[in-house]
């Protein structure tokens, strides 16, 4: 049987890239892209689309017996900030989702499943700096609770009924093509945006504080590489730690002067500061490297370059 790849959660801001990339990479027709409700022009017109609710279990079986299925991408959650709104709602999605793709696949409904985890598992008891693999993990926010307790049902389905789970646990990501789906890092795409339109920007986050990072192509390019690596090769089945890039809001701000001289930003942090705090600097994200490769391609200056380049030819 030829590739044929569902991705659950296909209209947020990374499963719209993914999207596009697994069509390139595996043609339009082997790429199934589906969620609640439509999507960005590029991604309705690139391929077929279903709309689909990763919280019924019986759809999503129906339809994964009907369509024969080798890879399940399940992007579908509701991020830190949002989460922090609707703690509920945010636990029921985000592991109800899991739960229900992992029975799925201990019925072999597909062979393989990609689930996105997050530097949201850690806290502040966790090391800051280059922050290892395996360590304390004590989440203050409810999406860094779903995702470190997801962590632990995917290694489980791995080890007790061999569903082949991979993880990356997602620094803050940079993207000009979706707008922000409601996390803590996502001063760091508003802030483009606000420059070119305003000049300026109100930062919700404090000058200092560091977080990891990435521009999206990388993280899509991340996970393509830990998809296409044999079962093998990996030794983490919870989920890998990803590095790209760490800065604070004003080197950000500094790099953007680099193209946009007179650029001016504020800072009036919020609520999201505190779970901030509670994150990362930095992560060691050795085990990937060895395991599978991983590289990352784009430093700040060339993120910077990148995001104001293709706002401006797309505006």
């Amino acid at each position: 049987m030829s590739k044929k790849i569902l991705i659950l959660g296909a209209c947020g801001q990374i499963g719209t890239e993914l999207t596009v990339a697994l069509r390139a990479r595996y043609g339009s027709e082997s790429v199934i892209a589906s969620d609640i409700r439509e999507g960005t022009a590029e991604l309705m017109e690139s391929g077929p689309f279903v709309k689909l609710d990763v919280m019924d279990r019986e759809s999503l079986q129906n339809f994964l017996k009907e369509t024969p299925i080798s890879e399940v991408y399940l992007m579908a959650a509701m991020l830190s900030a949002n989460a922090e709104k609707s703690p509920a709602r945010a636990w029921e999605l985000n592991m109800n989702s899991l739960l229900h793709l992992l029975e799925l696949g201990r019925e072999n409904l597909y062979s393989k499943i990609f689930w996105p985890s997050s530097i949201a598992v850690f806290g502040p008891s966790t090391p800051k700096k280059n922050t290892p693999q395996a360590t304390v993990m004590e989440p203050t926010t409810v999406y860094g609770i779903s995702k470190q307790a997801g962590e632990g049902w995917a290694s489980y389905y791995y080890r007790k009924f061999g569903v082949d789970v991979r993880s990356i646990r997602y620094p803050g990501l940079i993207s000009w093509k979706t707008k922000p789906g409601g996390g803590t890092t996502d001063y760091a795409v508003e802030i483009f945006h606000e420059a070119l339109e305003k000049g300026s920007y109100n930062c919700f986050l404090e000058a200092d504080t560091a977080l990891p990072m990435m521009y999206m192509s990388d993280a899509i390019e991340a996970t393509l590489k830990l998809m296409d690596a044999p079962a093998t090769a990996l030794s983490v089945r919870t989920s890998y730690n990803l590095g790209g890039i760490s800065f604070t809001p004003a080197e950000l701000a500094n790099s953007i002067r680099t193209y946009i001289p007179d650029f001016e930003i504020s800072y009036e942090p919020d609520f999201r500061q505190e779970i901030a705090d509670s994150w990362p600097e930095s992560v060691d994200d050795s085990k990937a490297r060895e395991d599978w490769g991983w590289e990352p391609r784009y430093d700040l200056d060339r993120t910077a370059r990148e995001m104001l380049l293709n706002l401006k030819e797309n505006s």
